[in-house]
């Protein structure tokens, strides 16, 4: 980047012209990757003359359409006038807020209109530490269960954990996936995110043989659609944002998936064609709304029986939704036209990734007053104790691959972060719960500051868990302000991890970028300074470990850390190989559909699942709380 000017106006709407690659070295960004970005933002840059114009547009802003501030952060001008509080009350501003304004969504009206104003907390409740379950609900089958794991099966896991003590249960997103077939595999690319799949709904009755060695699916959505019976009576929903949703369903069974590719009239919910197709459809949006009403019921049901848990209920919060589904076309006026979300170049892809999801525009989200965002924190909420927010550094900024350009080719675009933590914690403390950020990876510093700085949680993984030599690093230096786990969904399982299964199924898939001989004697030497750590931690005993020593040692190091949360994953608890999830294949691998092995009658009684109960049960969480000043 060498054109100061453009270096100014990219600057102005919060668009990299460099940023710090994987390797922290500064990495500039193409110009025409700038302009593109810019384009997007409905900036004209492509002329010198262009880029003056803008930024002097740019420098002569009016005052944002709406103020976030933080509670207790000092005096914020803005124009003299009368803030109507959320509650009803009116308070006089004279060219500042009131220092002493409550959190919530206010309104202040001023000669020149009215501007939203957002408090937001300083801090949440910090959660007391304690212990709990990842689950994958997909793989949790019982015998009741219609060939995957469903909101009955969670609802009797999460009795049992919190019969065995675990204070949370943290589940894959149940964002809902487009109707029709072939159904989604991956809880991570919904149609939208603020209502549920109802994949997971508990069906009554017998089950059919839907069971097999793989999730599959078509045959249990085939096989539930079938069998739903709602109601002769069933009316469209006067709830609008409940309607608007149902009839994207509907419409998306008559025109498929992609609104993009609708007839023209129909492709922005407002307009009249939707209205009469609304009342065209009417069985089909009624349908689709009976259904999320009855996922509601059965979650309702689920957090009942969390009811004696510290935290219950953890939800996950996805980082993007699929362009073409209900939240794309619900939402388009405050999206990003066009854009898909990822990563840049990395060593594990020295492409970039490209996860082909939709994302916020930054000023068109701020000037709807944060509302779509909000609504989605408050809808995830609603029947959890927690959210754990993916890529949460997304919260401060996303790579932006522009239309057309491959993941290399995109830039870093800003988001006020004030604004989208602030109301992250404003909604949790409504709503009294957890928050824990996926921080995982290389992060900026302002992430992993600005969580802790409100009590939200980061993540630790024990893969992970290294000083900069690479080096393992003992349970007692892991960080206090986290979740911590063994693994992840996307990452080996421990049984996987130690016997070397991520290098043969990488190998095998022609995943690795050097000789598998290579990969291999790297992962034999992990494993070689694990039994160390272990043996060191005084975790593991001497002689030659079994693979049941060596996981019940993983987890004995998982309970001697000082995080404040740590959870257990079944796959990791029963000695599963695979791993849930392998980033960059698709059907080559199994990816979010391999079932537990163990049906859920029997998984809290198996040997060595109640090892790690009892291990967790141990822990001594008292002297862990550190208070925070």
């Amino acid at each position: 980047m060498t054109d100061p000017l453009l270096e100014r106006l990219a600057a102005a709407y919060g668009v990299a012209t460099e940023y710090e690659n994987w390797q922290r070295r500064p990495t500039a960004v193409a110009p025409e990757t700038v302009v593109e970005v810019l384009r997007l933002l409905d900036v004209d840059a492509s002329t010198p003359a262009a880029i003056r114009s803008a930024l002097a547009a740019a420098e002569s802003r009016a005052a944002p359409a709406t103020v976030v501030v933080t509670e207790g952060d000092g005096a914020h001008a803005v124009p003299s006038g009368v803030v109507l509080l959320e509650d009803g009350r009116e308070r006089p501003t004279d060219l500042t807020l009131p220092p002493d304004l409550p959190p919530g969504y206010h309104t202040l009206h001023h000669a020149g209109g009215q501007t939203a104003v957002i408090v937001t907390p300083a801090r949440t409740a910090r959660p007391a530490p304690t212990w709990g379950w990842m689950l994958q609900l997909y793989a949790l089958r019982s015998a009741r269960s219609w060939g995957m794991g469903d909101f009955g099966d969670l609802a009797a896991a999460t009795r049992r954990a919190a019969a065995d003590g675990a204070g949370f249960v943290l589940l894959n997103p149940l964002h809902a996936v487009a109707p029709g077939h072939p159904v989604p595999a991956s809880p991570y690319s919904p149609t939208s995110r603020r209502y549920i799949n109802p994949l997971y709904l508990r069906v009554d009755g017998t089950p059919p043989a839907v069971d097999g060695d793989l999730i599959d699916y078509d045959a249990v959505w085939a096989a539930k659609s079938a069998a739903l019976a709602p109601p002769a009576s069933l009316a469209v929903p006067d709830d609008p944002a409940l309607r608007d949703f149902a009839t994207y369903c509907a419409l998306s069974e008559v025109h498929g998936r992609n609104w993009k590719e609708w007839p023209a009239e129909l492709r922005h919910p407002s307009s009249p064609a939707v209205a009469s197709a609304r009342v065209a459809l009417a069985d089909r949006v009624a349908f689709h709304a009976w259904l999320q009403e009855r996922c509601d019921e059965q979650l309702a049901d689920v957090r009942a029986a969390a009811a004696g848990m510290p935290i219950g209920i953890v939800q996950d919060l996805a980082v993007g939704i699929d362009p073409g589904g209900a939240d794309g076309w619900l939402l388009q006026d405050v999206l990003a036209d066009g854009v898909r979300v990822g990563a840049p170049p990395d060593a594990f892809n020295q492409l970039g990734q490209d996860w082909g999801l939709a994302t916020w525009r930054p000023d068109r989200l701020a000037a709807a007053g944060y509302a779509p965002y909000r609504d989605l924190v408050r809808a995830m909420l609603r029947h959890a104790g927690g959210l754990r927010v993916d890529h949460v550094a997304g919260l401060w900024r996303l790579w932006w691959v522009p239309p057309g350009g491959t993941a290399a080719d995109g830039t870093y675009v800003r988001y006020d972060s004030t604004a989208m933590v602030g109301i992250l914690a404003l909604e949790a403390s409504r709503a009294g719960a957890v928050v824990v950020g996926e921080d995982l990876g290389t992060v900026l510093p302002e992430v992993t500051e600005g969580l802790a700085a409100r009590n939200m949680l980061g993540c630790e993984v024990l893969w992970f868990a290294r000083d900069h030599d690479g080096e393992f690093l003992p349970p007692a230096a892991w960080p206090v302000d986290a979740l911590a786990t063994v693994s992840t969904h996307d990452l080996p399982t421990a049984a996987g991890y130690l016997t070397g299964e991520h290098v043969r199924v990488r190998a095998r898939l022609g995943q690795l970028t050097r000789p598998e001989a290579e990969e291999r004697a790297d992962a034999d030497l992990d494993r070689a300074k694990l039994v160390a750590l272990m043996r060191a931690e005084g975790v593991l005993a001497d002689g030659e470990p079994t693979l049941d020593d060596l996981i019940l040692g993983l987890h004995r190091l998982l309970a001697a850390a000082p995080s404040t949360l740590v959870a257990v994953s079944p796959y990791d608890a029963i000695g599963e190989l695979r791993q849930p999830n392998l980033p960059g294949t698709t059907d080559e691998y199994p990816n979010w559909r391999i079932p537990l092995p163990v049906p859920l009658e029997d998984l809290f009684d198996h040997e060595r699942v109640r090892a790690i109960v009892d291990i967790l049960r141990s822990r001594p969480a008292a002297s862990l709380h550190r208070d925070k000043t």
